[in-house]
């Protein structure tokens, strides 16, 4: 018997009963489709308009350049963790990862501790070093069926081993022109690190909407149990998908590299809040199954145009972090509302 796996946006309850029969019109149904960013958006347009009150220069072109600055990095990041999550995993890992990977990269580019200069070849060697560190978290929870929270967290703590163990005792300061020049130099006003984010963004939708593994990743978050029955080989698409997010963390770090132009064990501190923040935001499952590249790119903007928003308005710091959690509490709870009758296990 052959199976057929429907997308996900068909799983949705508003499908069945009464009112199926009737036709949507076309821009009311791609709006209210899973598929389209429409709350994260609209949080973004209410962001914008009550900063026109409160700061004009909010809207300005130049703060407008620095939140796209300010989101690069963890845009990338959200690429590669939003497969993750759509498949129903969690990587925890990313700060540690980055950790590792700046120092590897700030000290294979011409630097003020050794004589190594491999140019932006260094950034490639980077990408390798997290995609290893994801290899390790997907195979153990591929192979061996250990939950991605536990292993996400010791392989954090591999990664920052790492990182300390190259860190020594001063930190590598990068002196290559042409690696800095990823963040100093602009084209059409944007630095190049905002270029490299739009990029992997393009790619990450690519993956998502025209190949086997992105469409697989909706399968497998929608119902593992299905994708079996259907001859996926889930357990492989699961290790794929930390690799992939162990390479962006990789990518992102070299970026934050050449943002600051130091090799640091904290380049990504609080970079995980962030970026599991804004895939949630965006609309993006935690159960797996539902949301998108695109979706955890508008939530990224969200995140850091609040943090943005509050700094402009003279909001107290410790009165940002409390906004911050309950933006993200508020968020899970809305786009998980409707699927709480299905969730079996809360976890």
């Amino acid at each position: 018997m052959k199976l057929t796996l429907a997308p996900a946006d068909r799983h949705d309850p508003r499908a069945t009963g009464r009112g199926a029969d009737k036709p949507a019109r076309p821009g009311r149904a791609a709006l209210g489709s899973h598929a389209f960013p429409t709350p994260a958006l609209g949080v973004l347009a209410l962001i914008a308009l009550v900063m026109g009150f409160v700061n004009p220069s909010f809207l300005s072109p130049g703060n407008l350049g620095a939140v796209a600055e300010q989101s690069a990095v963890p845009a990338v990041l959200a690429v590669g963790l939003t497969f993750v999550i759509l498949m129903g995993g969690i990587d925890l890992s990313l700060e540690g990862t980055m950790a590792a990977a700046s120092l590897t990269t700030a000290l294979l580019v011409a630097n003020d501790r050794n004589t190594m200069d491999l140019g932006l070849w260094a950034i490639a060697a980077g990408c390798a070093v997290g995609a290893v560190i994801g290899l390790v978290a997907g195979a153990t929870v591929g192979l061996l069926r250990v939950p991605s929270f536990i292993v996400t967290i010791g392989t954090w703590q591999i990664g920052l081993g790492v990182a300390q163990l190259l860190f020594g005792d001063t930190p590598p300061r990068v002196t290559d022109r042409s690696f800095r020049a990823l963040a100093e130099a602009r084209t059409a006003g944007l630095p190049g690190i905002v270029w490299i984010a739009l990029l992997v963004v393009a790619i990450g939708w690519t993956l998502q909407r025209y190949t086997r593994f992105g469409r697989y990743a909706y399968v497998i978050g929608g119902s593992e149990e299905t994708a079996l029955l259907s001859g996926v080989p889930v357990r492989a698409y699961r290790a794929a998908s930390f690799v992939l997010a162990g390479a962006t963390a990789g990518l992102a770090s070299a970026m934050a590299t050449a943002r600051s132009g130091v090799g640091d064990v904290g380049i990504g501190t609080g970079l995980l809040f962030t970026t599991i923040a804004g895939v949630v935001i965006g609309g993006t499952l935690l159960t797996g199954g539902r949301g998108g590249v695109m979706h955890s790119l508008v939530g990224v903007v969200v995140m850091v145009a609040i943090a943005n928003a509050m700094v402009l308005a003279g909001v107290s710091s410790y009165i940002q972090q409390t906004v911050q959690g309950a933006v993200v509490v508020t968020a899970a709870s809305l786009t998980l509302w409707r699927a709480r009758q299905r969730l079996r296990v809360i976890k």
